[in-house]
């Protein structure tokens, strides 16, 4: 993913380097795979609470893949040997999934050096090798002409210059093609500053990606706000987050004061409560 800076800040050197840093995290707190997922899920009923963080695990992949199965029928439920486009993929968890689940054939690009070994590793593992591409490859430099039926953007359009990648994605799709993507919203501008410095992004507007994806040709098939159904999910990412520091070795006994992280889960939680941000889906299609 090519990060142009749309306000001052994150650049694509510093975006790769903070992935690859994050990888064994990443595994510990949402492996072992082999589809591995970094990204919200959707949560429909409120978790109990003082879950074992086993179980808690279990419950974030399953909302995970709660919203790729929502993004698949947003699309239709793309049919088999539909070429997709995976943007951002992270350590292959979304390519892993259009590829088992809807035998779709899945070109899966990251700017993370690191995660190209992982893709593999769990492509292989999940039977799906010949059916899964991993690229390290920015995203507004995917070779290639009118070669996708589907392009899938899970939280990594944040990163990029909205204009400019709607653009590219447009040239890649053949006629009819679709994208689709989830992804937090700005509702308030003053929380833009600190969403973008804490998850090194580029947020925007509904607004703005609809008049960028309306600029480049275009068509808006949907957009739904579910940020209802994903506030539940950093519930229990806040509880994994303390089972974690109760077994660390390294937490100071008796601590009660908050880690970053858990300060910065509680804030997205409390934005998408009282409409600072928005997680929503978007479907736009290239016309015939």
């Amino acid at each position: 993913m090519k990060v142009e800076l749309l306000r001052e800040g994150t650049g694509r050197d510093e975006v790769a380097a903070y992935y690859d840093a994050k990888t064994e995290a990443i595994l510990r707190r949402y492996g072992p795979g082999p589809r591995v997922h970094y990204h919200t899920g959707l949560v429909d009923d409120t978790p109990p609470p003082g879950l074992p963080a086993a179980a808690l695990r279990t419950l974030i992949h399953e909302a995970q893949e709660l919203l790729l199965g929502e993004l698949a029928l947003a699309v239709g439920m793309p049919g088999r040997n539909c070429e997709v486009l995976d943007v951002g993929c992270g350590l292959g968890g979304g390519a892993l999934y259009w590829a088992a689940v809807h035998r779709a054939r899945v070109t899966a690009i990251t700017i993370a050096p690191a995660h190209i070994a992982w893709v593999n590793r769990f492509s292989s593992a999940a039977g799906v090798a010949d059916r899964v591409t991993p690229l390290l490859c920015d995203a507004l430099e995917v070779p290639g002409r009118e070669r996708f039926d589907l392009v899938v953007a899970v939280e990594s359009s944040c990163y990029l210059p909205r204009r400019e990648w709607f653009r590219k994605v447009y040239s890649l799709l053949r006629p009819g093609g679709m994208v689709v993507l989830a992804d937090c919203f700005l509702g308030r501008p003053e929380l833009a500053g600190p969403f973008d410095r804490y998850w090194h992004t580029h947020i925007g507007t509904v607004e703005e990606y609809f008049r960028s994806g309306a600029a480049e040709g275009l068509e808006l098939e949907l957009h739904q706000d579910i940020s209802g159904r994903a506030v539940n999910f950093w519930t229990l990412t806040l509880d994994l987050l303390s089972r974690e520091r109760e077994l660390s070795p390294r937490s100071s006994p008796g601590g009660m004061g908050r880690t970053e992280s858990q300060r910065e889960h509680l804030r997205l939680q409390q934005a998408f409560l009282d409409g600072g941000l928005h997680y929503g889906m978007m479907v736009l299609r290239r016309p015939h």
